[in-house]
């Protein structure tokens, strides 16, 4: 079936066919679309800023028990999706399982959330092209990091709007040379911790002893699972594929079975290698002075100076990539805001080939502010909007989980359950689980900016939860929603069985 044919299937319900996605994406395009929503700046910039501020036990926890809850949540998303394959995905799912209120706050939330990723993914191309200038001293190296950081907003535009099966394979190309990357640098990491540095010497857990294992206390724990958030943050998007999926039944089952425990794995053994090489205290990874990432140290201390030069530049390629990702994923919470008529219809407007233009305009347009960034200072703001972006991240996860609760339950009533063709097997304490870690995580992750009282920190923090309630509230009081009845639950509409 051509692409022609399928747009005219497609517009079926709707005589503009300029509102429709193509269903062109591959399952191996959509396995490395989720990797490359994962592997970005909250990987190669966020563990530094983590391992500064709450030492290398602290984060390698954080880690560890952050990607238990990812996992758990992919396994009730997916749950959701092989089931019903749309475009708004969990936020669609929690329009039609819970409350169109609650679907529109989440949607709106999550829109936010990759906006924010995508100017936070531009501001961290000026960070890291300071590694070759050290510090931006003068005029022509402040000019240099805002050039290149407008030249990766510029690319970022361009690449969301081509068609989204060349995209996809842009993307598939960036995310294997980050995979590899990062598997290497867990190579030369492990090495360096047994005596292959330049200093001939065993690390071990030197560290870990001193300057210690942890920093700042409890309140540096609990801030550690903000940036973990925001490193795991991505993975989720994997549904949001499934409206442009090819064969979604098939593709995103077989993804689901891969990506989760290797991205788990992944984190977690990277995580722990950073933490056995670098000290907490060592310059350049706290908030205030970050300006290189701690991949490049390892390197460093291997003695392969221009190898870490290279690494660098891996890395300014996966901000792109993960600036990428979170650009396509918000363009589609967009499309999906307007079909939904959560928002203005001209969002659903597409072109010839299906892309999303106008929403491809307006989500790039956050990233506009750190162009401007010099004056407060772009770590400063970097670390702003990595808070954002993981507190957020952490609203779409007790989202989906309470999706899936009332999603299970639905069947149950209908007596459906027998259509799963992909069923999560950690129903029903799995997505309880979610819930009870991420609100209490939620709550405490902020604790850092009282002591002493920090009014922009706070904000970081909490605004998000405070933004989800408002328009929560805004929607519900607006068009008088209510919880939908189990019975009353639709699901045949645009499900797979």
């Amino acid at each position: 079936m051509n692409e022609q044919t399928s747009l005219l299937e497609n517009s079926e319900n709707d005589n503009d066919s300029s509102r429709k996605l193509l269903r062109s994406l591959t399952q191996r395009q959509i396995f490395m679309l989720t990797l490359g929503g994962t592997l970005g700046t909250g990987l190669f910039l966020g563990t530094g800023s983590a391992l500064a501020n709450a030492g290398p036990a602290s984060m390698v926890l954080s880690y560890c028990s952050s990607g238990l809850i990812v996992y758990l949540t992919i396994l009730a998303l997916g749950e959701m999706t092989v089931y019903l394959p749309v475009a708004g995905s969990f936020c669609t799912f929690a329009s039609r399982f819970v409350d169109d209120a609650f679907g529109f706050a989440l949607t709106w939330n999550y829109w936010l959330n990759d906006a924010v990723s995508v100017a936070n993914n531009v501001l961290a191309v000026k960070l890291l092209v300071w590694y070759w200038i050290e510090k931006p001293k003068s005029m022509s190296e402040s000019i240099f990091g805002n050039g290149s950081s407008a030249l990766a907003f510029l690319s970022m535009i361009c690449l969301n709007l081509l068609p989204v099966h060349h995209f996809a394979e842009f993307e598939y190309w960036l995310s294997l040379i980050k995979l590899l990357t990062v598997g290497l640098f867990n190579i030369v990491g492990i090495l360096v911790n047994l005596g292959l540095n330049y200093k001939r010497n065993r690390i071990a857990f030197r560290y870990w002893k001193d300057p210690g294992a942890f920093n700042n206390g409890m309140l540096g724990f609990a801030s550690s699972f903000v940036s973990a958030a925001f490193t795991y943050g991505g993975i989720e998007s994997i549904a949001l594929t499934s409206g442009e999926a090819a064969n979604p039944r098939r593709s995103i089952t077989r993804t689901l079975r891969y990506t989760g425990q290797r991205l788990l794995g992944l984190y977690v053994l990277t995580s722990l290698v950073l933490s056995l090489d670098i000290p907490y205290d060592t310059p350049g990874l706290n908030e205030r002075t970050v300006h290189h990432s701690p991949f490049t140290l390892v390197f460093q201390l291997a003695g392969f100076n221009k190898a870490a030069s290279c690494l660098n530049f891996v890395i300014l390629s996966s901000a792109l990539s993960a600036g990428n990702h979170a650009l396509y994923a918000g363009t589609r919470l967009l499309y999906t805001l307007a079909e939904a008529n959560h928002g203005p219809r001209f969002l659903s407007l597409c072109n010839s080939r299906g892309t999303p233009w106008v929403s491809v305009i307006l989500t790039s347009c956050f990233s506009l502010v750190c162009l401007f960034s010099d004056k407060i200072g772009a770590g400063i703001i970097w670390s702003w909007l990595l808070r954002l972006v993981g507190v957020s991240n952490q609203i779409a996860w007790i989202s989906i989980a309470i999706s899936s609760l009332r999603f299970r339950r639905a069947l149950k009533v209908q007596n459906k359950e027998n259509r799963l063709n992909f069923k999560n097997w950690t129903y029903p304490w799995g997505p309880i689980l979610v819930i009870v870690f991420n609100i209490v995580v939620l709550f405490l992750q902020g604790l850092e900016s009282l002591q002493p009282f920090q009014f922009i920190a706070f904000l970081s923090y909490y605004i998000e939860a405070f933004l989800f309630i408002l328009t929560f509230f805004y929607w519900k009081f607006r068009t008088c929603t209510s919880i939908i009845p189990l019975k009353e639950m639709d699901l045949e509409k645009d499900c797979v069985y």
